[in-house]
């Protein structure tokens, strides 16, 4: 039940009822116009809503649920796509593995200047490698890089610059003058990771002008 507007006793009281009067006026007004706009505000949301869904159609009969005839047809189930490139990048670090333990001795050519060169491939291209028939076209240097560094970052050079179409690199080991014993750490461990790499196919020990017993040409085959 509403509240009475207060007793009329004098002008002070006259003026308390108009305050309260005007004030109900003006709640009532809000109260309509709030009402007002949250209708306009629904509709325009079913309209937008019927504008993007388009005409609707009721189901036939047989096909509500209920109805003796009714089946409900799901979509087969789609398999599981096959992760083709996963494998292929898993299949990759695989033939990328390079090992430390592998035994390099029985590969290597230690005449005037170690060298090697796989199986079907001619002493003639040793030769033509030392007296530099092919341009060298990248070099890569390894000082300062431990093992573990060293191994990855070989690969990897050798992965890009055959995938590049190169031919000819070289890889800079160091003589081992400033590690302990000066002993060359890395050479022995350069030269079976190079023969571990499908994609080298013969190296030799630089001519002195190129790096001498620190550095080695590498002869990559032909991507």
């Amino acid at each position: 039940m509403a509240a009475r507007p207060p007793a009329i006793k004098d002008l002070k009281g006259l003026k308390a009822v108009k305050l309260e009067i005007e004030t109900r006026a003006r709640q009532a007004a809000d109260l309509k116009a709030a009402r007002a706009a949250a209708a306009a505000t629904a509709k325009a949301e079913k309209e937008l809503f019927s504008r993007a869904i388009g005409p609707v159609k009721a189901l036939p009969a047989r096909h509500r649920p209920g109805h003796p005839g009714h089946r409900a047809h799901l979509p087969p189930t789609q398999p599981a796509p096959i992760p083709v490139q996963q494998q292929r990048d898993e299949l990759a670090v695989m033939r990328e593995a390079i090992s430390d333990e592998f035994d390099v001795e029985t590969l290597l050519d230690t005449d005037e200047a170690l060298s090697f060169r796989r199986p079907g491939m001619g002493p003639d291209v040793v030769r033509k490698l030392r007296r530099g028939g092919w341009s060298i076209q990248r070099q890569l240097d390894l000082h300062g890089l431990r093992r573990e560094d060293a191994r990855d970052t070989l690969a990897a050079f050798i992965r890009e610059a055959h995938k590049a179409g190169m031919r000819c690199v070289r890889v800079v080991h160091g003589k081992g003058l400033g590690s302990p014993g000066k002993t060359p750490v890395l050479k022995g461990r350069v030269q079976s990771w190079l023969i571990q790499k499908q994609e080298v196919i013969a190296f030799v020990q630089a001519r002195p002008a190129e790096g001498g017993a620190g550095a080695l040409v590498v002869l990559l085959a032909q991507s």
